[in-house]
């Protein structure tokens, strides 16, 4: 794929600095481009290498003014970042857009449908009365149960396991070996000391642009549905228990644990290695450090928690503060403790 940087601006709303005409086929970091390849500036720490790449074109902030000559094109836009992550979108499309059919061997069970300008590559099964959308891709060895309903413009990648029932929306993402809808950790305890199995019947709903990372779980509901609603955005090796809601665009970093019946609020920002328990609310715009643990519901908006327990941002930064100095402290208790027994010898004197 080859495009002018008349093109590229013309996407990006921008203005070419140099020659338009001057076509690029690839994306590179601006430290390691090569001729025919386009990069961006952003971050000052990088500007350096803007004055010695081999990129024929680098995006810039409109405003940028170079300390000595560039050889490069520049490409003047007001955010670089996302101009540059709109042209990786633009590419990644064009690459899917490349994959189309249906490759052998692969299964469609009955009574099930697919859209327009699919993909479904070998090895893959979709089970009965399945209804799947338009420019939906599915790559190989991809299972996909009975009565599962998928919306316009999903990419399920190789190996990604979806459940009998369940409901994926529109431009969904899901990355290799992710699992979805598979049994919540449902047992109950017998008087006997073994555990029964209680079914797990419900299914998972996952809302439209929302992405899910590489070997990541989402149960499914005992009864009921687990429910990812819109834009939601979930990192790789994460466990999502059975009935848990999560709220729209809340983001959730790898390695975090929300455990069953758990509802978690929009906008909030959970980080890697979290621990939540189960049966409690997490508040809008909520944010968790990494390897926080909460144990009770939040109930005030915007707070931000660290430690486990998690106390609020402040009252552990408090708690810190004292917990670093508990050395010196212990040793003027020492101090005080030996002047108080002097002062004891010396009044029995």
């Amino acid at each position: 794929m080859e495009f002018t940087l008349e093109e590229i601006a013309h996407l990006l709303g921008g203005e070419v600095k140099g020659d338009g005409k001057a076509k690029v086929n690839s994306i590179a970091k601006i430290e390691e481009a090569n001729p025919g390849s386009i990069s961006f500036l952003s971050n000052p720490k990088y500007e350096n290498f803007i004055y010695s790449t081999q990129a024929s074109a680098v995006i810039v902030k409109k405003d940028f003014l170079p300390k000595t000559a560039v050889t490069t094109s520049l490409i003047l836009v007001e955010d670089p970042y996302s101009s540059f992550t709109t042209i990786l979108e633009a590419y990644q499309q064009a690459l899917l857009a490349s994959k189309n059919g249906k490759e052998e061997p692969s299964f469609i069970g009955n009574k099930s449908t697919i859209g327009t300008n699919h993909y479904i590559g070998a090895f893959a099964y979709i089970g009965n009365n399945c209804k799947i959308g338009n420019n939906v891709k599915i790559y190989p060895q991809v299972y996909i149960g009975d009565n599962v309903i998928i919306g316009d413009n999903t990419t399920l990648y190789a190996g990604v396991k979806i459940y009998t029932n369940c409901e994926l929306g529109h431009h969904v993402t899901i990355q290799s070996g992710a699992v979805i809808g598979s049994d919540g950790f449902g047992f109950a305890p017998q008087a006997d000391g073994t555990y029964k199995t209680i079914p797990q019947i419900g299914n998972v709903i996952i809302g439209n642009h929302v992405d899910v990372g590489a070997n990541t779980v989402i149960d499914c509901a005992t009864m009921g549905s687990t429910i990812i609603y819109d834009g939601v955005k979930i990192d790789n090796l994460i466990q999502i228990a059975h009935n848990v809601k999560v709220g729209k665009n809340t983001v959730i970093a790898a390695q975090a644990g929300i455990s069953g019946s758990t509802t978690i609020g929009e906008n909030c920002i959970i980080a890697g290695q979290v621990g939540i328990i189960g049966h409690i609310k997490i508040a809008n715009k909520t944010t968790i450090a990494a390897q926080a643990g909460i144990g009770r519901t939040i109930s005030e908006e915007g707070t931000t928690l660290l430690g486990s327990p998690a106390i609020e941002k402040l009252d552990f930064l408090k708690s810190f503060s004292i917990y670093r100095k508990l050395p010196t402290l212990q040793r003027r208790i020492e101090e005080l403790e030996e002047k108080i027994l002097n002062l004891s010898v010396i009044k029995e004197l």
